[in-house]
């Protein structure tokens, strides 16, 4: 696989996984679930795996959210806490400029 194409995979997976550091009020457990579930989906290729598979699914979704709370707890930032009402302004506003979706 080359860089781009690489790159191109990273960028399409990444789309729906918001950020989650450095806001005020901290994330909270749902956001940090849902940022997991989000991320095991995505690799599983698969919004809901079979019978068979969801052991696996359910632990790894438990894996990634545990890992991804210590993340958050032991990073440190100089810079403010960003709101969480003006970054969801601006991502609509690159998302109208980029042509993903057409302005309201």
């Amino acid at each position: 696989m080359t860089d781009a194409a690489a790159r191109r995979i990273v960028v399409a997976m990444c789309r729906s996984i918001h950020t989650l550091h450095n806001f005020e009020p901290a994330a909270t457990s749902d956001e940090v679930h849902a940022a997991a579930l989000q991320y095991v989906r995505k690799i599983a290729g698969t919004t809901k795996p079979s019978k068979a598979n969801q052991e696996a699914f359910d632990r790894a979704v438990a894996a990634i959210e545990h890992a991804t709370q210590h993340l958050l707890d032991d990073l440190v930032t100089s810079a403010p806490p960003k709101n969480r009402e003006e970054e969801a302004a601006k991502a609509r506003e690159r998302a109208i400029k980029s042509g993903r979706y057409a302005a309201a």
